[in-house]
């Protein structure tokens, strides 16, 4: 083989070679086009299968939760509760927080507001209205939380566990009608984990109040 034709050979071989590599990049730079885009349409498509209900369940057990935070924090703020209550208390706030943020965050991702329209944070009950925080099962009044406030170490770990009790049922049972009537499977899923979570509280804390 002569030197000329030699180099025409290695010329069409670097030039196959650059197309060669060239079609490469643009099949994998289209793979990854197309598997990003296949993942924010998953996500949209996911979102967009979110109900009313579980918008009515994100709102409603935002500020339940809230509460039984408040509640946790009046009691881990007081002398001579025994241990067990405190170490509930804390296991309560750790789990709740959590989930008020994903519930949160949520309905921001479905463009809905944190609460019902029309619904008044601070009216009492005997306010009326069709979204009173206070007619959520298991939501205590302001004179109720007053006076979690106001007892002493002992009473108030009694109280606590009285109070937080009917709290968790209360959560429980809108906890069971999301599982009932929800559509968005992560919303569901919570919603079930809510169930067994505050379920086992419950039996934990009648039995830390056997002995009172």
């Amino acid at each position: 083989m002569t030197a000329a034709a030699a180099a025409v050979l290695l010329g069409l071989s670097a030039c196959t070679s650059d197309e060669t590599d060239t079609a490469s990049e643009t099949t994998t730079a289209v793979e990854t086009t197309a598997t990003s885009g296949s993942s924010t349409t998953e996500q949209a498509e996911e979102s967009a299968q979110h109900s009313e209900a579980d918008v009515m369940f994100a709102q409603m057990m935002i500020p339940h939760h809230e509460q039984a935070i408040e509640m946790s924090d009046i009691i881990l703020s007081k002398d001579d509760v025994p241990a067990d209550v405190t170490s509930l208390a804390e296991e309560i706030k750790a789990a709740q927080g959590p989930e008020i943020a994903q519930l949160t965050d949520w309905l921001e991702q479905w463009g809905e507001p944190t609460q019902p329209e029309g619904m008044d944070m601070d009216m009492d009950m005997d306010m009326g209205g069709d979204h009173d925080m206070a007619q959520m099962e298991g939501m205590l009044s302001d004179e109720e939380l007053q006076q979690l406030s106001d007892a002493p170490g002992p009473e108030a770990a009694e109280l606590f566990l009285n109070q937080m009790i009917a709290h968790h049922e209360g959560a429980v049972a809108m906890a069971e009608d999301q599982v009932e009537n929800g559509t968005y499977p992560p919303a569901v899923d919570l919603a079930q984990t809510i169930i067994d979570t505050q379920q086992q509280e419950i039996d934990t804390m009648r039995q830390l109040l056997d002995p009172m």
